[in-house]
């Protein structure tokens, strides 16, 4: 079974392009719906405990955390170190079932995959991108999101230019939708000449 880490920076377009490939009948496990379920769930007393007052209503909140985390290196270092062996353990586990079902191909979304180290877990890299005046207009169209807040995320994420050159494909969401979706097509064609 081959394992795409499909990841891009903020704003990017790698949300459609995971649709994508589920269009194509590929599952993709997707790691903010994953972090999503967490912060319902099983994170919620370990990122209380560890940032007192971001829980509210048994929910992790994510704007209160993000106030507590985005301009603290150590306080995002102890995030993580909560948050993703959660995120791990439900990839192993879709994993698991993938290869149960006898898939070929499986994809992982992963926002941060080269920032996590993540990368060694996949066979494929795919880079979701987009011009960055692409991306700026993207983000900021996003409520609640200021300059700032998209400069601070921006500056944890791996440069998309590196991003690119790391890649083993390139998506060019700035080139339109039907575009994207062609991209995806031709992936997946290249890789099951491999599974």
């Amino acid at each position: 079974m081959i394992r795409i880490g499909l990841t891009g920076s903020i704003g990017m377009g790698k949300s459609t392009t995971a649709q994508m490939f589920r269009e194509l009948g590929i599952a993709v496990l997707d790691s903010d719906q994953i972090v999503h379920d967490l912060y319902r769930g099983a994170a919620v007393a370990p990122i209380e405990q560890a940032f007192p007052g971001v829980v509210v209503d048994g929910v992790v909140d994510r704007g209160k955390l993000a106030q507590r985390v985005l301009a603290d290196a150590e306080a995002l270092k102890r995030l993580e170190a909560i948050v993703h062996p959660l995120v791990w353990a439900a990839r192993d586990a879709f994993l698991r079932a993938q290869e149960a079902q006898g898939a070929k191909i499986v994809v992982y979304d992963v926002p941060l995959l080269f920032e996590t180290g993540a990368e060694t877990s996949v066979d494929v890299i795919v880079v979701v991108s987009a011009p960055e005046d692409v991306q700026k207009a993207r983000v900021l169209a996003r409520p609640g999101m200021t300059e700032e807040k998209f400069a601070a995320i921006l500056g944890k994420q791996v440069p998309d230019s590196e991003k690119r050159a790391r890649a083993d494909f390139v998506v060019d969401t700035g080139a339109g939708i039907d575009a994207a979706r062609a991209d995806v097509a031709a992936i997946l064609r290249a890789l099951d000449q491999k599974a």
